[in-house]
């Protein structure tokens, strides 16, 4: 699990550390898919294309936030949730 963090630019810019670039292979050019609610944004590495299976995960990213909102997950510490996604 790696973490970091950064700042964004007056532009709304932000440099995503080369670390986890290199992690997920995120290479100039690379397209990400972005969402948010509650003040949390996830970003998730995608074809540029937008095939189906890339649709399927923002139409699955949009049902856990709904999830999220009707209560049906716990509430953890940020230490807690990372300690839960090394599980993964």
């Amino acid at each position: 699990m790696e973490s970091k963090i950064t700042r964004m630019s007056s532009k709304g810019q932000v440099v995503i550390p080369r670390s986890i670039r290199e992690i997920i292979g995120l290479q100039d050019g690379s397209c990400l898919s972005v969402s948010t609610q509650d003040g949390i944004v996830v970003l998730k590495k995608v074809e540029c294309d937008l095939e189906a299976e890339n649709l399927k995960t923002l139409e699955e990213i949009k049902e856990a936030w709904g999830e999220i909102r009707d209560g049906k997950y716990k509430k953890m510490s940020g230490k807690d949730f990372l300690n839960e996604i090394k599980k993964w």
